[in-house]
């Protein structure tokens, strides 16, 4: 059952203000005074509802959906305003470092996207041409994908090098 704020309000000034009440819903001192223990019990469950609340609108906002070009293209009028993580291939000659924020265009086999990258952290030395990126961020309305985060897949020669290894 779901209580508006306005009744949890009434519910609260109720409870501090027993005096009021005749007969009070909280145990009350010889004096007619809310005892000590039950304001600590009250202030702390009122902490603990704002943590909660705060821990749950936190997490939904970390979510992110893990796509790639293509689904994306697909899924575009569903995910406004969602949190993405969108992979595809770095075009050739489409990095743009000239500009203050970093431009270049992922794609997968069938579509392509434009990509602004708007975060504040090292970009990966693998993320080059050709290279396999991930970019988490959100898109804008002119349609272009404002990448907070980059991360740029090891190429597949690491791999090789990595079995040749393991094999001998």
């Amino acid at each position: 059952m779901f209580i508006a704020c306005q009744d949890w309000c009434i519910i609260f000034i109720l409870l501090i203000n027993a005096d009021a009440v005749r007969e009070p819903l909280i145990p009350v001192n010889r004096s007619g005074k809310m005892a000590a223990n039950t304001k600590f019990i009250i202030g702390g469950a009122i902490i603990v509802a704002a943590l909660a609340w705060l821990g749950f609108v936190g997490f939904q906002e970390s979510k992110s959906y893990y796509i790639t070009v293509d689904e994306f293209s697909a899924m575009k009028d569903d995910l406004d305003g969602k949190t993405l993580k969108l992979a595809g291939d770095v075009i050739a000659g489409s990095i743009d470092r000239s500009k203050p924020q970093m431009e270049f265009v992922i794609a997968s086999p069938k579509t392509s996207i434009k990509v602004r990258y708007t975060g504040s952290g090292i970009i990966p030395d693998t993320f080059k041409d050709g290279s396999k990126a991930l970019v988490e961020g959100k898109l804008d309305a002119d349609g272009v994908f404002n990448a907070r985060h980059i991360e740029a897949k090891c190429a597949s020669k690491y791999e090789a090098e990595y079995d040749d290894r393991t094999v001998s």
